[in-house]
């Protein structure tokens, strides 16, 4: 089997039947022992609670992507074939046909969707109040700044930023920020 690198995949499938294709998906990739190319196959969901009209609290289980199963896998020629193959799949999101392969989601696309399902390792936020650090994304990317609070439960960092002469804090999340060398 040629060796391509491990990446998510974004397969459709007919809206609402999203577990069924999970479901074959993971039986075939049990049946045709590609356990070592397919390694994870999700839908992601999220739970609502809304009142009824009677006042009682109803759980509703939401699918945020209808019609679409991720997939972490491998691509060969082999698992290609087998999940375009499984029934309920209709193929691969940015697969333009003729033989040609999906292109796989960038990690900063697939960390919300993890997030959603609980799945993703928060990486531990590493400085301190007072460290300076570099903006990377957002409105003040490249602007230099000094840590002036750590917000941990809401994964947060204030940030004072040289702004236009003065000095101004901003609220950012912790993946738009790096320490600066």
């Amino acid at each position: 089997m040629e060796e391509n690198f491990r990446a998510w995949y974004v397969v459709q499938t007919y809206s609402g039947l999203e577990d069924v294709a999970k479901k074959n998906i993971e039986l075939r990739v049990e049946s045709m022992n590609m356990s070592d190319y397919i390694f994870n196959v999700l839908v992601p969901k999220e739970t609502i609670y809304e009142k009824t009209k009677k006042g009682e609290t109803k759980e509703i289980i939401n699918k945020p992507y209808p019609g679409y199963v991720f997939v972490d896998m491998i691509v060969t020629d082999e698992t290609w074939f087998m999940v375009r193959n499984t029934p309920m799949v209709t193929g691969f999101l940015g697969s333009s046909g003729g033989g040609a392969k999906p292109v796989p989601l960038l990690e900063e696309e697939m960390i919300p969707i993890l997030k959603l399902c609980g799945i993703v390792n928060e990486k531990p936020f590493e400085c301190e109040v007072g460290d300076s650090v570099r903006v990377i994304s957002g409105i003040f990317t490249g602007q230099l700044g000094t840590i002036e609070n750590i917000d941990l439960e809401k994964r947060k960092v204030t940030v004072l930023i040289d702004f236009a002469g003065r000095t101004a804090p901003a609220e950012l999340e912790f993946d738009e920020v790096k320490k600066d060398n």
